[in-house]
């Protein structure tokens, strides 16, 4: 395995434990390993078998090209984008829900001005 992918990997890997919310301590102790481990896969030091990666999908709920969507090499120019967008918004909802009231005022605010400009063109 390329170590460009690995690192491609290990971003995805943190990307998703973040955006749930969860410590490297936690994924570790999920699928057997230490946290140290998850250390190395997130920096792309190591490389995650298929059989942990596997392990990782099921755990953090996202199915297994989620780790391969935006990589250079990977084509899926055929399937549907969904999951990587369910991803996302769970992402966003997190930290919408950690902004304070003010911010999340301002932003609903900016996005309906948005809402509108695109009806206007």
């Amino acid at each position: 395995m390329s170590a460009q992918l690995n690192q491609h990997l290990g971003k995805k890997l943190r990307l998703r434990r973040t955006s749930l919310g969860l410590t490297q301590t936690q994924v570790a102790k999920a699928i057997n390993v230490t946290f140290q481990q998850i250390q190395k896969y997130e920096k792309g030091t190591n490389g995650v078998s298929s059989a942990r990666l596997l392990q990782l999908s099921s755990f953090l709920k996202v199915p297994i090209k989620y780790f391969f969507e935006d990589y250079q090499d990977f084509a899926s120019s055929n399937e549907d984008n969904s999951s990587s967008k369910d991803v996302n918004y769970s992402f966003l909802l997190r930290i919408f829900s950690d902004l304070e009231p003010q911010q999340k005022e301002k932003l609903l605010e900016v996005l309906g001005e948005q809402k509108n400009i695109k009806k206007a063109i």
